[in-house]
């Protein structure tokens, strides 16, 4: 019996555009490295820092710089399209690459300038940025408790974050926090400098390896000047959701690949089956067949809410008047946020059948096939969907925006 086709893209549907085949060639023997020890490092708890150098080697993280500016000039719908791949391979790795491609994003939809001219030539060397927005505990609506200060004759940086995803492996720190006027504002710190330490205490069950912990900066120094965050990427919201719709369409993808092997090669059956062999039983194939539709959906939903991103980006590059910027902003935080409705409902329903066709052996580490379903339950748990269901509602019906990024930053996660 033949193999089942392995191209990435067989069964999946048509590729985001008609470059994007050559675009993938350069960095799948990448995405093939890590899916090589992608389950071992996934049960000893082995944070990928070779996979990440890998990543960084190959300047995946120059994606979407221009290729006049030495990067690869990826359109969104590509960019989401590899970190699915990605994601197929290794689940923590789109997800500990999020902030960092979220500065890119920013960047090189930034007006020209020095700061722009400046990230851009990082991004194009192949320098990985992390992020350290979020804080726990109690603060005041409207502030963050961390500081933007000046020392000296330069800006500073103090305080405490969490959910730091990355900044672990990266270069750069891309951190939000009060400046002296009480406004939010935002600095980049090198990831190494004195007074910063970046400590791995994520203790969630899914998403292990992300680094999504702890970072401290005591007097940190800051490169440059202070960005506030209303100056920034207005299309954030829908483009960080976009980051986690490809990371789960890549667990759905990984699921009905594992689960389609492992039926395969099993030999051992049950007494009330419907077939001498799994592999020839109607039932089993059936379950297998319903993880590879899931599949199959999450992918369609991760392109047309890519498109729904592009559009946003094309509104801001092209300079649009603002009242229809704004109108396509809040159409791709719409459109975002029923892809996510219903897109983690399916992978986590994949997550969660493919035992179906293997019983309880299945749930043994070897196999480490629960590790999509706690991967896709962790992702699912960030901006929770009856929120975004909620927003939707609200929007049909009383025409009432969404909450942006930036206008809701303040508030923090208990």
């Amino acid at each position: 019996m033949s193999e089942p086709d392995a191209t990435p893209w067989a069964g999946w549907g048509t590729p985001p555009s008609p470059r994007y085949e050559t675009l993938a060639a350069r960095f799948r023997p990448v995405f093939a490295r890590i899916r090589e020890r992608a389950v071992s490092r996934e049960r000893e708890r082995d944070l990928p820092y070779e996979a990440v150098g890998w990543l960084r080697e190959a300047r995946f993280g120059a994606l979407r710089v221009p290729e006049a500016e030495g990067g690869f000039g990826a359109s969104l719908p590509d960019l989401f399209g590899l970190l699915a791949e990605l994601g197929q391979a290794d689940s923590n790795l789109p997800q500990a690459l999020r902030n960092h491609f979220g500065f890119a994003e920013d960047t090189v939809g930034s007006p020209t300038g020095e700061r722009r001219t400046h990230w851009v030539e990082r991004l194009t060397a192949g320098d990985l940025f992390g992020g350290a927005w979020s804080e726990t505990g109690l603060a005041t609506v409207g502030t963050f408790e961390t500081r933007i200060h000046r020392s000296g004759a330069r800006w500073g940086l103090t305080g405490r974050k969490y959910y730091t995803t990355g900044s672990l492996f990266a270069d750069w720190i891309d951190v939000v926090g009060t400046g002296e006027a009480g406004e939010e504002t935002s600095v980049v710190v090198p990831a190494k400098a004195p007074g910063v330490e970046v400590i791995d205490d994520w203790d969630g069950f899914g998403q292990r390896l992300t680094a999504s912990g702890t970072a401290l900066f005591e007097d940190a120094p800051a490169i440059g000047e202070p960005l506030p965050t209303a100056d920034r990427f207005p299309y954030g919201p829908a483009f960080f959701q976009a980051v986690h719709l490809a990371t789960l369409t890549g667990i759905a993808r990984a699921a009905a690949g594992e689960v389609a092997q492992a039926v395969r090669e099993r030999n051992r059956t049950y007494s009330h089956a419907a077939g001498a062999r799994p592999s020839a039983d109607p039932q089993v194939l059936q379950v297998v067949g319903r993880v590879h539709g899931l599949a199959y959906a999450a992918g369609a939903i991760n392109q047309q809410a890519a498109q729904a991103v592009q559009r946003a980006y094309e509104a801001r590059a092209a300079g649009l008047p603002e009242a229809e910027a704004h109108a396509i902003n809040v159409a791709a935080e719409i459109e975002l946020a029923q892809a996510q409705s219903v897109l983690t409902g399916l992978v986590l329903d994949a997550g969660t059948i493919l035992f179906d066709a293997l019983g309880a052996s299945a749930t043994s580490r070897r196999h480490a096939l629960d590790r999509h379903w706690r991967n896709a339950r962790t992702i699912a748990s960030h901006n929770p969907r009856i929120f975004k269901d909620r927003v939707v509602g609200d929007y049909a019906v009383n025409g009432t925006e969404p909450p942006f990024q930036w206008k809701i930053g303040q508030m923090r996660k208990n």
